[in-house]
């Protein structure tokens, strides 16, 4: 999510905003990930879509992506915002932000 996210964002000369509580990850993933010291925003997620629709549109999508079986998780995670520096912000679960940036190099896990 973070690489497709950071891509979208300088490719379009834009920056985004997205809210971690707002992002579907799942429980057993999040411990998971946790547990290994591993950010789910840089772990690999096969067969996930990320669609950037007009916010005018994005309630009708987001209800015909859930209609189906395989959307059912489907979420609006953020908005694309005006950001000369092409960021991708995230505001926290505890209401503080971060810059959700590239990933440098491989994310290990914790082996400790």
């Amino acid at each position: 999510l973070a690489a497709t996210l950071n891509e979208v964002a300088h490719q379009s000369k834009v920056g985004i905003r997205i809210e971690e509580d707002a992002l579907p990850i799942k429980r057993e993933v999040a411990a998971a990930c946790e547990f290994l010291g591993l950010d789910p925003l840089n772990v690999a997620n096969e067969g996930k879509l990320i669609a950037v629709v007009a916010a005018e549109g994005a309630e009708a999508v987001l209800a015909a992506m859930r209609a189906h079986p395989l959307g059912l998780d489907a979420a609006i995670i953020g908005e694309v915002i005006a950001d000369p520096q092409h960021f991708v912000q995230m505001t926290t679960s505890f209401g503080g932000g971060r810059i959700v940036d590239w990933l440098s190099g491989e994310q290990l896990p914790r082996i400790c």
